[in-house]
């Protein structure tokens, strides 16, 4: 039997990131977010592995994700409810909007997430959100 503490990267008024490594996958993240907060509003270019597509499981909760082409001001909605797996293709704007509070899994580092996060100049992140 074998019991490791997981670190907490991030810890913020949505709750906090935490990184652990798998040993057949690498580093991975597990996400805590509390309900009324909201997550993303970036989009990645498919530069890691891990971002191409980003790939993001909903352990628990109940969250809207908002989305878009980065070259389109045309945005999708969907109301999802865990478990679900969500897979983000490269170069698609996208925000998490909590309804309850969650956990989720994403494949990949905070270091590759970091190397691979780009924010839309263009159209601040406030007009694009929907009143929910």
């Amino acid at each position: 039997m074998k019991i490791s503490p997981i670190s907490i990267l991030s810890p913020d008024e949505r709750g906090y990131t935490a990184e652990y490594y798998h040993e057949r996958l690498g580093l991975q993240l597990i996400i805590f977010r509390k309900a009324g907060t909201v997550s993303g509003r970036h989009y990645h270019k498919g530069i890691s592995l891990s971002k191409n597509p980003e790939i993001f499981i909903l352990l628990s909760g109940k969250m809207t994700l908002n989305w878009r082409d980065v070259d389109s001001t045309n945005i999708q909605t969907a109301h999802v409810i865990g478990p679900a797996r969500i897979e983000i293709p490269p170069y698609i704007w996208h925000e998490l909007l909590m309804e309850t509070d969650c956990t989720a899994l994403e494949l990949g580092s905070i270091t590759e997430h970091k190397n691979d996060t780009f924010y839309d100049q263009a159209l601040p992140a406030d007009k694009l959100s929907f009143n929910i």
